[in-house]
């Protein structure tokens, strides 16, 4: 488990489903701008910063290959890592072909599943989301078919051109993406990760269970000095959360 204690005036900040590269890489850039401004923002007052998954819509790494694109906003994680700040990546169901880019080239470390922090004392289960509660039966299947090595291994004899291709294709196709099918709130009985969040409840206690992957702003009191928060997202909200000495907070970027 890793520990975090903020310095005075400083914070803790989260973003979760940027989506860059989606619909296209074209229409996605203003979000990229605005996303690496809000970046330059708060690396001023930054203890450490959580991105909590599908940054990018598709990502796949070859051997030599990474996809073409989003070179501002890596480069500003780069210029954020390398002033001292600590940053925290954990990959989303649009983006868990990750491997070891972001390790080796931005030593920026990467989780393919919730882990646990303490902040400032308090007790945090940090993920993307995908996958976790019951029900998405469906989905729980296609996720064990992406990260088999073997289908990896067999994707990447496809060329990039072709590779990088056919994977953006499948993920636009995603409804995901934009919120359509998953953007209203279903209640906590049908919130699959509220449920997942109780029922960690009865195996120990967390402050806070900060998730992503809903491209909802939520904040939920699941049981006394513990609250589920989902972060939203960059493409119709631009949410981010924060915590400091005070509590933690959804906030908007305009």
């Amino acid at each position: 488990m890793i520990s975090i204690n903020t310095s005075e005036n400083k914070k803790i900040y989260f973003a979760s489903d940027q989506h860059l590269g989606a619909p296209t890489q074209e229409a996605s850039f203003p979000r990229e701008q605005k996303f690496v401004r809000w970046l330059d923002e708060i690396k001023m007052d930054a203890e450490a910063i959580f991105l909590l998954g599908d940054l990018f819509d598709f990502w796949f790494e070859y051997k030599t290959v990474v996809p073409k694109g989003f070179v501002r906003v890596l480069g500003k994680l780069a210029e954020i890592k390398d002033s001292g700040i600590p940053i925290y990546f954990f990959v989303g169901n649009h983006d868990l072909w990750m491997c070891d880019y972001f390790e080796t080239e931005l030593n920026i470390p990467v989780y393919h599943s919730p882990q646990e922090f303490t902040i400032n004392g308090k007790s945090f289960l940090i993920g993307h989301g995908d996958g976790l509660g019951p029900h998405d039966k469906g989905y729980k299947r296609m996720k064990k078919v992406f990260t088999f090595k073997p289908f990896q291994w067999l994707f990447r004899w496809l060329h990039p051109d072709i590779g990088v291709r056919l994977g953006q294709y499948m993920s636009v196709k995603n409804k995901l993406i934009s919120g359509d099918e998953d953007a209203k709130f279903l209640g906590e009985e049908n919130e699959w990760l509220v449920q997942y969040c109780k029922k960690k409840l009865t195996e120990r206690h967390y402050n806070y269970f900060v998730f992503g992957h809903r491209h909802l702003p939520l904040e939920i009191e699941l049981q006394e000095n513990s609250i589920y928060i989902n972060l939203g997202d960059w493409i119709g909200y631009f949410t981010y959360g924060v915590f400091e000495r005070s509590g933690f907070s959804l906030n908007g970027y305009k």
